[in-house]
């Protein structure tokens, strides 16, 4: 298992958590295929979107694998008119993590986090640790205690 940063991260914030390694599909990029590898259910598996706001710019929100982002509740919620999910492009330049390897913790710069309440059921889920075929399980709470994510 390689160290990604998200790790290192947490290692140094003195938070629990534990990780799961999967084969990536490189045509398969999906959360469900990653839920499925680590033999979690999806709604537990949390995806990491980014997003640029029309007033507040670049905005984060983590949501269960089986959902897709609803635009609209997104941009009002971060105090945005418009809220448009990042050409894939912009990926690593803004973040630092590649598409299929993007982790909500230790983006290049702290953007605004926002995580799907669902989280609140589970003791703990699952986000990718920075890099594709790796995953970090962790409290919700932690994840956002560390990141400042805001629930939504």
């Amino acid at each position: 298992m390689t160290r990604t940063n998200a790790m290192r991260l947490l290692d140094a914030a003195g938070i629990r958590y534990r990780t799961a390694e999967y084969d990536y599909d490189e045509s398969d990029l999906s959360g469900l295929h990653a839920a499925e590898q680590i033999d979690l259910p999806a709604e537990q598996v949390f995806k990491t979107l980014v997003t640029r706001g029309d007033r507040t710019g670049i905005n984060v929100f983590c949501i269960p694998v089986t959902d897709e982002l609803d635009l609209r509740r997104a941009a009002s919620l971060s105090g945005n008119k418009k809220l448009e999910l990042i050409h894939v492009k912009e990926l690593l330049p803004l973040t630092g993590y590649i598409r299929g390897g993007c982790s909500p913790i230790g983006m290049k710069k702290k953007y605004p986090t926002y995580i799907d309440e669902t989280c609140i059921l589970f003791d703990e889920i699952a986000v990718s640790a920075g890099m594709r075929g790796e995953q970090i399980i962790l409290s919700p709470q932690d994840l956002m205690d560390y990141t400042g994510a805001r629930v939504y």
